[in-house]
């Protein structure tokens, strides 16, 4: 098992701000489409995806047959421009009260998440405006971050006080090695795609010591 990452601390990363418990991964591979950026940062973005989705030992497809590009990442200047993206609203329940929410809370980012029948991942979206704060990282930063918290249905205030990501003695920006190894282990077949008992965070924790 990786130093430092106890079943508490795995628990707490699937313990919501209401006291629930719920870890869900993908059931289908992740088919990645982007807005609001360059070619160059497109190749960014979609290769941070391609190294999460390989760290977890998951696929990355072009097309969902169900559903053609089922994680849709934007980046944006305002949250407004949400509102005036067509038919988004017919994606996100909701999104006007969701963007004044947003805005109010002066937001620089938000995941919303689709589950299939057995409650695992079949879509996302990703919203990342581009503040001040924001427009200072690297790209490849942003995109990590963003692939890492979409690769799990982790709770809402997992990484609220720390990143999910590291950078080494040489300069990289690299995932913190015990979230990629619990990233590995939520993939494991042999583990439940979606689990709501806290009991869940032993079995991941066991499945990191065999893993590591």
């Amino acid at each position: 098992m990786v130093p430092g990452m106890t079943p508490q601390d795995i628990e707490a990363l699937f313990t919501r701000a209401d006291g629930s418990f719920l870890c869900a991964r993908w059931g289908r591979p992740i088919c990645p489409i982007v807005f609001g950026v360059d070619d160059a940062t497109l190749a960014v973005v979609k290769a941070a995806f391609e190294a999460v989705c390989k760290m977890a030992g998951h696929e990355m497809g072009e097309m969902d047959a169900e559903l053609g590009s089922n994680l849709m990442v934007f980046f944006f200047r305002d949250w407004s421009e949400l509102v005036e993206t067509p038919n988004l609203d017919k994606l996100v329940p909701d999104l006007a009260p969701l963007v004044a929410r947003l805005t109010a809370a002066d937001a620089s980012q938000y995941r919303f998440f689709r589950f299939d029948e057995a409650g695992a991942i079949k879509a996302a979206f990703v919203f990342v405006r581009m503040d001040d704060t924001m427009a200072q990282l690297p790209a490849e930063t942003i995109a990590l971050s963003q692939a890492v918290q979409t690769i799990l249905l982790w709770s809402d205030t997992a990484f609220a006080k720390s990143s999910a990501l590291a950078t080494t003695s040489d300069g990289a920006t690299v995932v913190k090695p015990d979230l990629a190894m619990l990233t590995l282990a939520a993939y494991d077949p042999v583990l439940p795609a979606v689990a709501q008992d806290p009991t869940h965070a032993l079995r991941l924790s066991a499945r990191m010591a065999v893993l590591s």
